[in-house]
């Protein structure tokens, strides 16, 4: 196996491993009981690779042909589409440093800054 095949192999090999630990993670804490009742969250008014979840994101067609535009060799990750959906752009930054490098996030944000949030 060539180095670089090996290296993105192995790079997507321990992205898979993380997304399914952080997600099942969330998993867990979602099944737990609610214990009391808050007041109802005001709604975000525009989409941000720091605080939106993925899912959210592909849940929006308009932000998911974002993500397909900016991002296609992450976007088309099985684990991305699945596990990265409890997680944002920068969580997974971690996994995927050159994908969503800070310069990348930038230019997702501002083309997610023209999109209104879909609720």
């Amino acid at each position: 196996m060539h180095m670089k095949t090996r290296r993105q192999f192995m790079r997507k090999k321990m992205m898979s491993i993380a997304l399914a630990t952080v997600s099942a993670a969330g998993l867990i804490s979602q099944a737990a009981p609610v214990l009391a009742q808050s007041a109802p969250a005001t709604q975000p008014t525009r989409y941000s690779v720091e605080t939106t979840l993925v899912g959210k994101l592909l849940d929006d067609p308009a932000a998911a042909a974002v993500l397909k535009q900016h991002i296609p060799t992450v976007y088309a990750n099985e684990q991305f589409q699945s596990a990265g959906r409890n997680l944002t752009l920068k969580d997974i930054q971690q996994y995927e440093p050159e994908a969503l490098s800070d310069e990348n996030l930038a230019k997702i944000q501002a083309t997610l800054d023209k999109l209104p949030v879909k609720n």
